[in-house]
């Protein structure tokens, strides 16, 4: 929520850590934005994934955020985003553009999953 409490919505390049016990939606943000700035004062977010191809299915996924500035994960993480999103190729040169300092890394636990499939189906 923004700060007069009106929702922010915005994509986000994420990806899902599911090596651990509990799975964490992880993405990085920059700390003067929105995004960061209600990050910070309330952690709690959801992110939806949507099939734009028929029949139509998301998963809504509800998050409760920890934020890092720590350079060796931020590195790592923006890396492999920009790699799923920009491909091999380009991984590492996005990867230190987003892992600089004032760019937070955000680890989401996946607290609930709300998923609909087939939403065009008959």
């Amino acid at each position: 929520m923004r700060a007069d409490g009106r929702p922010h919505v915005t994509p986000v390049w994420f990806l899902l850590d599911d090596d651990s016990a509990h799975p964490e939606i992880l993405f990085t943000t920059w700390g003067a934005s929105v995004k960061a700035k209600a990050l910070l004062r309330d952690p709690r977010f959801s992110l939806c994934v949507d099939d734009q191809q028929p029949p139509y299915s998301y998963v809504r996924l509800d998050c409760t955020a920890t934020l890092t500035q720590d350079p060796a994960q931020l590195l790592h993480w923006a890396t492999r985003l920009g790699h799923r999103y920009m491909g091999r190729a380009k991984a590492e040169s996005f990867g230190k553009r987003n892992a600089v300092p004032g760019e937070y890394l955000v680890r989401g636990r996946v607290e609930r999953v709300v998923a609909q499939r087939g939403i065009a189906d008959f």
